[in-house]
């Protein structure tokens, strides 16, 4: 098929937004990041609903801002519009987003001789955008850009049909209704972008569920299959939290060195698929939980509900944050715990504490680090400052070291020989943490350090030959 710009008077082209020329979804968008700011005022949005879309819309956009720049737009079609554009081609927006952040994309790109959207009464989509396409431009007097079924309404009176972002599948769905249609930026579904909005790499975190049965040296069979089906409901919940908050972070995500590149943030998801994977993998993880005893479901509540809470409001507050996420790595040890019956050592959640509140704050500088060398005085989303970083790297020195000494003091405690044949071995190991701790903290000063220090610990191969050399160590002191 041949563009109808290429004919001597072309008509004029015709573009959505959600999915077409961005890909994401305004509407999912400005209510998650209410959600994520104001989530009181989220919830009292969801009333105006009653009244219609169109009136849902416009109140999400009264009352947030889109940084139309850091969109994720669809490059190979924006190049066409840019190329349309400067051959003398009118181009329009046409959305069912409310007009106020599409007038924002507009004004950010300015090659738009015109906008149509969504107003607070008519929610500009299906049937409703062709009767307005049409009243200004005739039937059959424009091409329009879409990318979903709700476009086929808009097809049938266009001319030329275009559509972005496509998968083949839905491109030979409307290529049977409208046979020159032509394709633009293909998009096909990958299974890995799903896995790493699940983040499955981060179900390394979750074998902290096996510790509490390890140090007790508990190995019956019974326990180990307990202990998979915790480990697997714990990580169906924890995927949950990770997709919900991406979608509450997608915008200060994109503002991130490494972040930007999540599947949601960048647009390699629709967000409305995280509107569905959210719900089903916490069903999933809370059917596992209930599997292995009410209290084990109930800590697992637990953990999500704080996990939220953190998406929403705590990762904003300083120190909070840090507090926090040392909780939810302790959550997965009370879960270990709570799984088999096994009590935690006092000694063992102290040495926790400390340790897991070195890591959160690890994590912080590394964040803060990132931000600097892109020149930005704070991270987005949260509530530091560049001036921040020698305390918080002091900080985490310090909690680092309070573990390893903690550890020392549970050398010399009667509750040791009691599992140790050769406690005195176990002194080794608090050399092996002193190298690992400093090693972590001397990388992040440098801006060397993964943005998780639990997932560089996990794939770095000098963390991991000391993770052997303490295993080695404790089973010579058995």
């Amino acid at each position: 098929m041949r563009l109808t710009a290429k004919a001597k008077n072309p008509v004029p082209l015709v573009a959505d937004v959600d999915g077409t020329l961005i890909k994401s979804d305004l509407l999912v968008e400005n209510f998650f990041t209410l959600l994520s700011t104001r989530p009181l005022r989220a919830v009292a949005a969801l009333a105006q609903l009653a009244r219609g879309r169109a009136a849902f819309k416009a109140r999400l956009a009264r009352d947030t801002e889109i940084a139309a720049a850091d969109l994720p737009y669809n490059p190979e079609f924006l190049t066409l519009l840019n190329d349309e554009k400067r051959k003398g081609r009118k181009i329009y927006l046409a959305s069912g987003s409310d007009r106020k952040p599409v007038d924002a994309i507009a004004r950010s790109l300015g090659i738009f001789s015109g906008v149509f959207a969504s107003d607070g009464k008519i929610n500009l989509s299906g049937v409703a955008k062709a009767k307005a396409l049409c009243a200004v431009f005739g039937e059959g007097g424009f091409d329009y850009a879409g990318n979903s079924g709700k476009d086929i309404d808009v097809w049938r009176k266009a001319k030329g049909a275009l559509v972005v972002g496509y998968t083949q599948g839905f491109l030979d769905r409307v290529r049977r209704h409208f046979p020159h249609a032509k394709g633009y930026d293909r998009q096909p579904r990958s299974l890995k972008d799903y896995l790493r909005a699940m983040r499955v790499h981060q179900w390394l975190k979750n074998l902290l569920i096996f510790t509490p049965c390890l140090l007790a040296h508990r190995n019956q069979l019974h326990d180990l299959y307990l202990l998979g089906l915790a480990f697997l409901g714990f990580s169906l919940c924890a995927s949950s939290a990770y997709v919900l908050n991406d979608l509450l972070d997608m915008r200060n995500d994109r503002l991130h060195p490494t972040k930007s590149a999540r599947p949601l943030a960048a647009g390699r998801i629709p967000p409305g698929h995280g509107v569905a994977m959210a719900p089903l993998l916490l069903l999933a993880g809370a059917g596992l939980g209930y599997a292995i005893s009410p209290a084990f479901l109930a800590l697992l509540a637990l953990y999500y509900a704080t996990s939220l809470g953190y998406s929403v409001w705590l990762k904003r507050k300083l120190i909070v944050d840090v507090i926090t996420l040392a909780g939810l790595y302790g959550l997965r040890l009370a879960a270990g715990s709570v799984a088999v019956a096994v009590p935690l050592s006092p000694w063992f959640v102290a040495f926790s504490v400390f340790l897991f509140l070195s890591l959160a704050l690890v994590k912080r500088c590394t964040e803060l680090i990132g931000q600097i060398v892109k020149g930005r005085s704070e991270i987005a989303g949260r509530g530091y400052l560049q001036r921040d970083l020698p305390m918080l790297e002091a900080m985490a020195a310090s909690a680092g070291y309070i573990a390893i000494m903690v550890f020392a003091l549970y050398i010399n405690s009667p509750d040791v020989n009691a599992l140790y044949r050769a406690p005195q071995y176990l002194w080794a190991i608090c050399l092996v943490l002193f190298y690992w701790i400093s090693r972590i903290l001397v990388l992040t000063h440098r801006g060397e350090m993964h943005d998780d220090p639990v997932v560089f610990a996990a794939t770095d191969l000098k963390s991991l030959a000391c993770s052997f050399l303490i295993l080695a160590i404790v089973l010579a002191s058995i």
